[in-house]
C-alpha cells in the first residue's frame, strides 16, 4: 500500500494528514506509517479516537439519508478526503439511485484516489479546490454538470471545518454557499470541540499539530454559529451521536468530542 498506485508522484507520505488518520481509524487501507504512527499517539491522549470517529461516519448517514427524505438529489462534500466505505454516494444510492454528488478536497493523494475510484461513475466526480474558496469551488462543481443550483443541495461541512483556523474565515464562507444555494438546501455540519472533553481536546491539538493538518476546535456557540441563515432541524446542535440516532446511544455524549447539527435553507 506504500507505493501503491494512487498515490501521485512527489506527494510527501511522510507528512501525516487528517484524511487518512481517519480513513485508519475507521479502518481503511488507504494511510502510511507516518499517518498510523500519529494516530497511535492521537489515542494516547484521546482513547475514544475510534469511537469519535465511527459516531462521525454513522452521522454524516443520518444526516444524508435526512436530506434525501426532504428531497435532496444532490450534494456537495466539502473536504471530502479519503473515500472510505460509507461515501456519500454509496450512502445516498441506496436510497436514491440517480443521486448527484461532488466531492471536494484540496490534497493530492485524496483527490488522486477520489479520481481513480470515480472514474466509472457518470453522478459523481471530485474537484480539487480549498473549501476557503467557495466561488472557486462552485464554478469548478458545477462545471461537472452535476451540481445545479437552481435546485436544492446538500451541502456537507462533516468534521472538516476544524481544520480551517480563525484568520480563514470559515463563517464567511459557508455564507457564500449558503445564498449560493436554491431554498430548500441544507447543510449537514461536525466540529470538534473543546466544551465536552477539553483535557482531551487539548492533547488531540497538541499532536495535530504535528500534521499537515492542525486542529482548532471551537464552542458550541461558534459551531452554531456556522448555521447562520439556515434553520436548524431537531434535535439542534447536540453532541455527533446524539444527532437523530436510530437507536439509543449508550455511551456519554460527553465523550463525543464533535458536535453536530443540521440546518435548511427556507
Amino acid at each position: 500500500m506504500e507505493l501503491a498506485n494512487w498515490v501521485p508522484a512527489g506527494s510527501d507520505t511522510g507528512l501525516p494528514s487528517a484524511a487518512r488518520l481517519y480513513d485508519y481509524l475507521l479502518g481503511g487501507g488507504h494511510n502510511f506509517a507516518a499517518d498510523r504512527a500519529l494516530a497511535e499517539e492521537l489515542l494516547v491522549v484521546e482513547p475514544n479516537a475510534r469511537a469519535i470517529a465511527r459516531h462521525n461516519r454513522s452521522f454524516l448517514r443520518r444526516a444524508v439519508l435526512y436530506m434525501i427524505d426532504q428531497g435532496v438529489q444532490q450534494f456537495l462534500d466539502l473536504g471530502s478526503g479519503i473515500p472510505t466505505v460509507g461515501n456519500v454516494h454509496e450512502v445516498a444510492r441506496r436510497a436514491a439511485p440517480e443521486t448527484r454528488v461532488v466531492y471536494v478536497d484540496f490534497e493530492d493523494i485524496a483527490v488522486a484516489h477520489s479520481r481513480r475510484i470515480l472514474a466509472a461513475d457518470p453522478l459523481a466526480a471530485i474537484v480539487q479546490e480549498d473549501l476557503t474558496e467557495p466561488t472557486a469551488v462552485l464554478d469548478a462543481a458545477s462545471r461537472t454538470g452535476l451540481l445545479d443550483l437552481a435546485e436544492p443541495v446538500g451541502l456537507l461541512a462533516v468534521s472538516v471545518l476544524h481544520f480551517v483556523s480563525s484568520t480563514a474565515d470559515a463563517a464567511g464562507a459557508l455564507g457564500v454557499y449558503r445564498d449560493a444555494v436554491a431554498s430548500g438546501s441544507h447543510l449537514a455540519l461536525s466540529h470538534a470541540t473543546a466544551d465536552l472533553q477539553p483535557v482531551e481536546m487539548a492533547g488531540i491539538v497538541e499532536v495535530m499539530k504535528r500534521s499537515a493538518n492542525p486542529v482548532f476546535p471551537r464552542s458550541h456557540a461558534e459551531v452554531h454559529g456556522f448555521f447562520l441563515g439556515f434553520d436548524v432541524v431537531d434535535p439542534g446542535v447536540v453532541p455527533v451521536p446524539r444527532w437523530r440516532p436510530e437507536r439509543a446511544a449508550d455511551d456519554d455524549p460527553a465523550s463525543a468530542g464533535l458536535f453536530a447539527g443540521v440546518g435548511h435553507k427556507g
